[in-house]
């Protein structure tokens, strides 16, 4: 009979904590960093959303994917595409996704991220998997780059399911802009608002091969997923 009777070792159970402990010091500290940091760096974001993997509210977050027979078939499966070619997506007719997505990289500055993310867990691989294509739901949505642009696809991807890192950069923002840029509350909550709406009636971006179809035209994509993409004035 095994001597533990079920429960965790005291070693393990102490380590586990210290860690979890630590994760969530790490998370506060990136939190706060956030609320004043206007260099543009992404360290910050890296860091609390690193924070947040093994969290409950990301397991919460798997358990409702989970819940719907596409959500279950897309973590069992957990699709990975190749990292993004920029110069041969740009070879694509104009207006497919390809080329729309590559010329909105260019445009921007951008180079195609590919995760240093270790595939392991469900969480890990929805980890990689919103962060190598986020910038695709950029261009779907179209909520710009800009801060106010940032957070609206945020409130996207919260109706979508439930990404633990998104409420906190929402909340993050609410506070920042309310206590250092009050003029831009009302723009920030529109564009909140209209993120948290386009998301809760679209189909589930977060399991699209993008990459199996470069070829399709963006408005197309617009269209079979229920997409109204949103135009820059309408953040205004």
């Amino acid at each position: 009979m095994p001597s533990n009777f079920g429960f965790m070792n005291p070693v393990a159970q102490s380590a586990t904590t210290l860690h979890s402990i630590g994760q969530t010091l790490k998370g506060v500290s990136a939190f706060v960093t956030l609320l004043f940091d206007e260099s543009g760096s992404l360290e910050p974001v890296w860091e609390l959303s690193n924070s947040l993997l093994d969290s409950p509210a990301f397991q919460l977050a798997i358990a409702q994917l989970k819940a719907t027979p596409e959500g279950a078939a897309f973590l069992a499966e957990r699709y990975v595409a190749p990292p993004h070619d920029l110069i041969a997506l740009q070879q694509y007719p104009a207006g497919s996704l390809g080329a729309v997505y590559a010329n909105h990289m260019q445009q921007m500055g951008f180079a195609a991220f590919d995760p240093l993310i270790a595939i392991d867990s469900d969480t890990h691989y929805v980890e990689y998997r919103w962060q190598q294509t986020h910038d695709i739901w950029h261009v779907i949505t179209g909520f710009d780059v800009s801060d106010i642009g940032e957070i609206g696809l945020q409130a996207f991807y919260l109706a979508q399911f439930q990404l633990p890192l998104s409420s906190l950069l929402i909340a993050n923002a609410l506070i920042a802009t309310t206590v250092l840029q009050p003029a831009m509350l009302n723009p920030l909550l529109s564009a909140i608002a209209q993120g948290w709406q386009m998301g809760k009636v679209a189909k589930p971006l977060i399991m699209q091969r993008w990459e199996a179809a470069w070829e399709k035209p963006l408005e197309v994509w617009q269209a079979e997923l229920n997409v109204q993409p949103i135009t820059t004035a309408g953040l205004g």
